[in-house]
């Protein structure tokens, strides 16, 4: 049994080695290679994307959090925008892999700020055993989101960031 918290940080780790699966293969490697590694790490970051901001930010939107998250919503606001050009993109476009390089950068800002911020304060509001509870939601919603090529719904959600509870 993963805790919410393990399970986020365990999608960071996964992003990040597509993110230098990209790099490596921007030497040289064909169009569909990159098309194919965008669309993993435009999936994967969707999906991350929605299980945050359906139950893990909801779960935690209390007191000292309240401030991260809504800037954690912006953040992934930011990202989407990005993810939603490079979706109108090819890798053959001047543009591409610089776009993708900003979304790394973006990704890993925000993946730092919640690994040394965020889930400090939420260990110290939630008991192990809700973690779990939370992880287990958020395992199941992210397994069966990225079956469905979830970055295709990112365009439609690039007007405000994903609200939060009030």
């Amino acid at each position: 049994m993963v805790d919410a918290i393990e399970l986020l940080k365990q999608q960071h780790r996964e992003v990040d080695e597509l993110f230098e699966k990209f790099e490596k293969a921007s030497e040289g490697k064909g169009e569909q290679v990159l098309m194919d590694l965008f669309a993993r790490i435009a999936d994967n970051l969707a999906a991350h994307a929605v299980i945050e901001e359906k139950i893990f930010y909801p779960s935690v939107y209390v007191g000292p959090t309240a401030d991260k998250l809504q800037e954690a919503v912006e953040e992934h606001l930011a990202v989407k925008r990005v993810i939603a050009d490079l979706l109108d993109m090819d890798p053959s476009d001047v543009q591409f892999k610089a776009k993708m390089k900003v979304l790394q950068e973006m990704v890993e800002h925000h993946v730092e700020e919640e690994e040394k911020e965020l889930f400090k304060s939420v260990k110290k509001l939630l008991a192990k055993e809700e973690l779990v509870t939370i992880g287990e939601q958020m395992e199941v919603m992210f397994n069966e989101l990225i079956q469905t090529e979830p970055r295709m719904q990112v365009p439609r959600e690039t007007d405000e960031a994903a609200p939060l509870p009030q």
